[in-house]
């Protein structure tokens, strides 16, 4: 199974929709237990004002009744006017003094007095003497009465001290009794109630607006907690939507910029907007400087002519082409590029790919190369044992011959002649044999520095005797290697030769050997000579291709054949008139210290 940044991101999606529902379904719990504690706690302190007030209004009476008995002898029926004018004041319904029974004593509304208060129901005060009690009473045609009532008790007892300083104060005053048959007259007190009945409708629209409030600002707070939880959804999907773009961006960019083929990418005004690491090795130039450059100065004429096509709106696919850059290079590529086209059609730039041919060439004359040397070694073989008896038989004739003439004459001269072409004609033979014959290496771990100096030895005169300068540089801690000191010895001095006969007015021979990298060591072989010419290059390992006049062109043919068997690599390169540098890379041995 596949997956990608997009496949999580579309996972989260779908998932996420149950969080949200999730969050908004607590977000909802929480908002409604906070309106149910708000609704009873507005409840509560409307109770308490209520309550507070309607205890004001009975402390009201008694204070005024118990201020009317010390200035005047007071009794039931001042009580009674107090009454009437209380029930007078807003919010207040009715004031009553009912007697324990349930009677009406004394009311705001003077048609109930001596009527039950409540049809059906006693009016018990059941706490302390001096605490007020209040109750919702439904007065009926969808009326309610928020009562509060509590003991009727302008007067102390007679035995309390303010009852016996009060009674006192009367005396002193010279004020009456109060009438037997009053029912306020202290041989007629009884446990008495006070009751004040206060509208309960601006109680009921305070609570209902309160409730309206409190629904608005749950309704508020559930939208604007909604509102945050998909704000951090979105959020939290951008942020993984962002990651997920810039982690595919940095894949892209990597991938792009590591790509074995040259890319190139240029916005609509053909300006350079991407150039990668192939590119810059391709062409020679580097992307900091040529960003922002217009495509057709930096490549060749015409964008090795692929422009005219591509302004046509073709596509171009594996064209192969030459390329001559601008440091003198001529590289081999094979060159695709494709003009892109957004969504709606509108031209947003161009797409080049470089692949470079130069290896793909190489392997393929690598390839040529050993189909016509196998072939070619087939019919060495069969020729050279052709011509090798004949040729022994024409030795041995030329011989006798030589024999029977005196020195110095012309047919001992002639008979000389063809015995050394016979002798020529066998070596040439020889190495056709060796070239064709299968290159059987006995393989040594060997240390390449003594190798060298006593390759050096054998060159020596040959040197000497053109004028050329022997150099020799080994690097130290050079990796051993698995050769063939036999045939690599032959491959070293075919090399020196040729170098030295190149510098036919004397020169330089240079051996270096030093470690190219960890895995890797090369021998390195330059002459200061004439060079070769660089369509001459890539024909110097053919069989039979020479420049000399004497030599036969098998030469560096062998000595390509032999690095190849050890696994090694043999580069040239040639500036004419400046030299030749030849350049054999070997693999260290794996099983060395």
């Amino acid at each position: 199974m596949k997956y990608s940044a997009h496949t999580g991101l579309r996972s989260r999606m779908q998932t996420s929709p149950w969080i949200i529902l999730g969050s908004t379904v607590i977000l909802l719990i929480v908002v409604i237990v906070f309106a149910v504690q708000n609704s009873h706690r507005e409840k509560k302190y409307m109770s308490q004002l209520m309550s507070t007030k309607g205890a004001a209004l009975i402390r009201a009476v008694e204070a005024g009744a118990r201020a009317g008995m010390m200035g005047m002898l007071w009794g039931g029926k001042q009580i009674q006017r107090l009454l009437e004018e209380t029930g007078r004041l807003p919010d207040v319904l009715y004031m009553a003094v009912v007697d324990e029974n349930g009677i009406v004593v004394a009311h705001s509304d003077p048609s109930k007095i001596d009527a039950p208060f409540r049809q059906n129901r006693k009016l018990i005060h059941l706490g302390p003497d001096l605490i007020e009690n209040w109750e919702l009473v439904d007065l009926g045609a969808g009326r309610r009465s928020f009562e509060v009532h509590r003991h009727f008790r302008p007067l102390l007892t007679d035995g309390d001290d303010e009852g016996q300083h009060m009674q006192g104060t009367m005396h002193r005053h010279m004020m009456g009794p109060v009438a037997a048959d009053d029912w306020f007259a202290p041989q007629n007190r009884q446990l008495l109630l006070i009751v004040v009945g206060l509208d309960v409708d601006p109680f009921e629209a305070a609570t209902r607006e309160d409730i309206r409030t409190t629904v608005v600002m749950s309704a508020i707070i559930l939208l604007a907690g909604f509102g945050g939880f998909v704000s951090l959804f979105w959020m939290h999907s951008y942020r993984a939507a962002k990651r997920s773009l810039q982690d595919t961006s940095a894949f892209a960019d990597e991938l792009v910029t590591h790509l074995p083929v040259g890319l190139i990418a240029t916005d609509q005004a053909g300006q350079i907007t991407f150039f990668n690491a192939a590119a810059e090795t391709i062409t020679g130039l580097r992307a900091v400087l040529v960003k922002g450059q217009k495509v057709g100065g930096l490549l060749p004429a015409n964008l090795c002519g692929i422009e005219q096509s591509l302004n046509r709106g073709k596509t171009i696919t594996e064209q192969e082409t030459e390329c001559t850059f601008s440091d003198g290079r001529t590289v081999p590529l094979s060159i695709s590029a494709a003009r892109i086209i957004n969504e709606v059609d509108e031209f947003i730039g161009q797409v080049l790919i470089l692949r470079d041919l130069r290896e793909v060439r190489r392997l393929q004359a690598d390839v040529r190369r050993q189909e016509n040397l196998a072939a070619l070694g087939k019919l060495a073989a069969g020729v050279a044992h052709e011509i090798r008896n004949p040729l022994s038989s024409i030795k041995g004739l030329a011989s006798f011959f030589a024999d029977q003439f005196d020195d110095g004459s012309e047919a001992k001269a002639a008979a000389g002649v063809m015995i050394n072409e016979v002798d020529r004609l066998n070596r040439a033979i020889s190495e056709l044999l060796d070239f064709a014959r299968p290159t059987d290496l006995k393989l040594q771990s060997i240390d390449l520095a003594p190798l060298l100096g006593r390759s050096i030895q054998l060159i020596q005169q040959d040197a000497a005797n053109q004028n050329v300068r022997i150099d020799l540089s080994v690097a130290e801690n050079i990796c051993p290697v698995r050769i063939d000191p036999d045939r690599f010895n032959q491959c070293l001095l075919n090399l020196y030769l040729n170098a030295i006969q190149a510098m036919a007015d004397g020169g330089t021979l240079r051996i270096a050997c030093d470690a190219e990298n960890d895995r890797h060591m090369r021998i390195t072989i330059s002459d200061t000579g004439q060079g070769i010419a660089a369509d001459h290059l890539g024909k110097i390992f053919d069989p039979y291709f020479t420049t000399k006049n004497k030599g036969t062109g098998l030469g560096l043919a062998v000595v390509h054949k032999i690095v190849e068997a050890h696994g090694a690599n043999l580069n040239v390169e040639s500036i004419p008139d400046q030299g030749t540098t030849m350049t054999i890379q070997f693999p260290c041995n794996p099983n060395s210290a």
